[in-house]
């Protein structure tokens, strides 16, 4: 009996929505596998997660859960104790510890340039969302995709709450603690300095670790075929898993 295949869970980050992982969804789908590419709200760390959990509780079978960005911290706590997980893969993401925001996190090293790009503006149930301005997306973002698809990715950009970018993570037990983990990133990321992924990689004991050269934090849009062999390397390491215990 071959193992069934785990569905791949994608969760975007700030200034990101679901659409940002069609070329990554293209490349998953010559493996054959099934994928889910949710609305993250990123209203808060705790409401994102439990949407998220949401949608694996309503998937039959195991599951590869993906973050990118501040959906690192999301994919952390919906996982946390949750056994239809069976991998996590960190994209250019946050890996949090009990605690850790991802105001916390982007500042543990120097070289974000992130802040001098946001819009404020107020939310009418408390607090202000943040959005990247429309001039800056290309440089901060996005800078090695095209001039015609960052225009539309700065159109389509979901603000993200100031809470939930300073909501730590709640769990006393990270998912990374317990599921075995991979992380891709680019080493021109301007959000997230990459010796705040390095580190990630590092304390979650990284199944595999690729270091993109010349990618920004719009990885999975720049280089799906990379993202997603990173992807697809969760997956299948978990059907050798299960079929070696078959064996």
């Amino acid at each position: 009996m071959t193992p069934e295949k785990p569905t791949i869970v994608l969760v975007h980050g700030a200034f990101a929505e679901s659409a940002s992982w069609n070329a990554v969804i293209a490349q998953l789908q010559t493996h054959g596998v099934k994928v889910v590419a949710v609305a993250n709200p990123l209203r808060s760390l705790t409401g994102d997660a439990a949407y998220v959990r949401d949608v694996i509780s309503s998937i039959a079978g195991p599951v590869v859960l993906v973050g990118h960005s501040y959906g690192g911290l999301v994919i952390t706590e919906a996982a946390s104790a949750n056994t239809a997980v069976v991998g996590l893969v960190y994209v250019s993401a946050f890996v949090p510890e009990t605690g850790e925001s991802a105001f916390d996190l982007s500042n543990s090293a120097p070289g974000s340039t992130l802040g001098e790009t946001l819009l404020v503006h107020p939310v009418s149930t408390g607090g202000n969302e943040f959005a990247i301005r429309p001039d800056a997306f290309h440089h901060q973002f996005a800078a090695d995709v095209t001039e015609e698809t960052v225009v539309l990715m700065a159109a389509t950009q979901r603000p993200v709450t100031e809470a939930a970018l300073t909501d730590g993570l709640p769990t006393t037990r990270p998912a990374w603690k317990d599921i075995p983990s991979w992380h891709v990133f680019g080493d021109h990321d301007l959000n997230i300095p990459v010796a705040v992924f390095r580190a990630g990689a590092e304390r979650a004991a990284s199944r595999g670790t690729r270091e993109i050269e010349g990618a920004s934090h719009a990885a999975l849009v720049s280089h799906p075929e990379v993202v997603a062999e990173v992807i697809a390397s969760a997956g299948k390491a978990y059907v050798a898993g299960v079929t070696s215990t078959m064996a």
